[in-house]
C-alpha cells in the first residue's frame, strides 16, 4: 500500500491495530482508557452527531469487537452519549411504531435530542408514506426532520441544463406535497444543501414555498464543491436554518481541479467559530450536528467543461476570488484516505475523527 493512501495519522500498512490508535492522537487517547474515564474525558460535549458520521460503523459487516455495528438508532444514541454527545439525527425511514416508542423512552433516558432524516415524497401517492414517517418521527420525540432532494452530486449527475432544470422542478415539487403534512403536525422539514443546490437557490426555494415549517439543515462545508465561499454560505442560509450539519474541509489542488475532504474541526478553511456564533444569532436554540464523513477526498473538476453545465452562479471574479482562498489554503500533509486501510483500521480511524471532532468542540467552540 503507497503511503500516500493512508491518512495522515497513520505511516505505514504494517503497524498494527494498537500502534494504529496509538498514533491517532487524541480519540486514540480516549479509546484507550477505561470506559467510565473515557465517558468523563468528554462529559459536557452538547454537540450532537449526524449518523453519516459513522458511514463505516453503521451496519457494518466487518464482526469487529472493539467497533461493534450500530444496527439501529437505540444503538447509534447509546454510544454518542458514552463519548459525549447530546443528541443525534438518523433516518427514520422504515420506523414502526412499536420502534419509535422504543426510541422515545431511550432518548427520555438517556436525556438527548433527536433529529430525524427522512426522503421527501415523490408524487402524491408517496404522501401517505412520508406522513406515517413523520408521525412516527415526532411521537419517538423529533421535532424535525432533515431532508435532502439529491442523493448524488449536481456535477456529475447532471449532462445537460435541461436535466438540472427538470430535477428542480420535480424536487420543488416534492417539497410542496411535504409543507402541508408538516404543517398539520406541527413538524420542522429542513431541507440541506447537499450539493444539489447553490446557497441562493436553495434561500430562493424556501422563500417561495413560504412555510415557518420549511426550512434548512445548514452543511457548512458542502457548497465548497460550488466553488462557493463557505461563510458566504452560512451568511446567506443561517437566517432560515433549523438544523446543521458541522464539518470543516480541507482542500488541495489536482489536475482537473481540487481534492475536497471533511478534516478534524479546527483543520480546515471553514472559520467555525463565526459559523457558530451566526446560526446562533439568528435561531438560538439550532442543534449542532457534527457530520464528519471519513473517506477518500472527492475530486472536485472544476477545471473541466462538464463541472459547469449547471451552474450561472458564479461570475469570473467570484470564481478567482475562491480560487485565490483554496491556493492560499492548501491542506497541508495529507489529506484524510481509507483507501487501503483494514476494516478494523477504517473504524478506528472513524472514531478518532470523531473524538477530536468532539473535543474540538467542547474547547473551541464551547458547545
Amino acid at each position: 500500500m503507497a503511503k500516500q493512501n493512508l491518512p495522515r495519522s497513520l505511516s505505514s500498512s504494517r503497524r498494527d491495530r494498537r500502534d494504529f490508535l496509538r498514533s491517532a492522537g487524541l480519540g486514540a487517547t480516549a479509546l484507550a482508557m477505561p470506559f467510565p474515564v473515557w465517558q468523563d474525558f468528554l462529559r459536557g460535549a452538547s454537540m450532537g452527531i449526524v449518523v453519516h458520521s459513522y458511514a463505516s460503523r453503521w451496519h457494518s459487516k466487518a464482526g469487529s469487537q472493539k467497533f461493534p455495528a450500530f444496527t439501529d438508532a437505540i444503538s447509534l444514541m447509546e454510544h454518542c452519549k458514552s463519548i459525549g454527545a447530546g443528541g443525534i439525527q438518523v433516518t427514520v425511514g422504515g420506523w414502526s411504531s412499536d420502534f419509535g416508542a422504543k426510541v422515545r423512552t431511550k432518548r427520555e433516558e438517556l436525556d438527548m435530542y433527536l433529529e430525524g432524516s427522512i426522503a421527501l415524497p415523490q408524487d402524491l401517492g408517496k404522501v401517505p408514506d412520508f406522513e406515517r414517517e413523520v408521525i412516527i418521527a415526532k411521537e419517538s420525540g423529533a421535532s424535525i426532520l432533515r431532508t435532502a432532494c439529491l442523493s448524488g452530486r449536481r456535477y456529475t449527475n447532471f449532462t445537460s441544463k435541461e436535466d438540472f432544470l427538470m430535477f428542480k422542478e420535480n424536487a420543488i415539487r416534492s417539497i410542496e406535497l411535504a409543507e402541508p403534512i408538516m404543517r398539520k403536525h406541527k413538524m420542522k422539514l429542513a431541507v440541506e444543501n447537499h450539493k444539489d443546490w447553490t446557497a441562493q437557490e436553495l434561500k430562493q426555494i424556501i422563500q417561495s414555498v413560504g412555510s415557518e415549517w420549511v426550512g434548512v439543515t445548514l452543511d457548512f462545508g458542502n457548497n465548497v464543491s460550488f466553488m462557493e465561499n463557505p461563510m458566504e454560505v452560512i451568511q446567506t442560509l443561517a437566517p432560515c436554518a433549523f438544523s446543521t450539519h458541522v464539518k470543516d474541509m480541507g482542500v488541495q489542488n489536482y489536475s482537473d481541479g481540487f481534492l475536497l475532504s471533511e478534516v478534524a474541526l479546527g483543520e480546515g478553511i471553514v472559520d467555525l467559530r463565526t459559523a457558530v456564533e451566526i446560526c446562533r444569532k439568528h435561531n438560538p436554540a439550532i442543534n449542532f450536528n457534527l457530520e464528519m464523513i471519513t473517506r477518500d477526498p472527492l475530486e472536485i473538476p472544476v477545471l473541466t467543461e462538464s463541472y459547469w453545465t449547471t451552474f450561472e452562479h458564479l461570475s469570473g471574479l467570484d470564481v478567482c476570488k475562491m480560487q485565490r482562498k483554496l491556493d492560499e489554503n492548501q491542506f497541508k500533509g495529507e489529506l484524510p484516505r481509507v483507501a487501503g486501510l483494514s476494516q478494523e483500521e477504517q473504524l478506528a480511524f472513524e472514531e478518532s475523527n470523531i473524538l477530536e471532532c468532539l473535543q474540538y468542540s467542547r474547547e473551541s467552540l464551547k458547545l
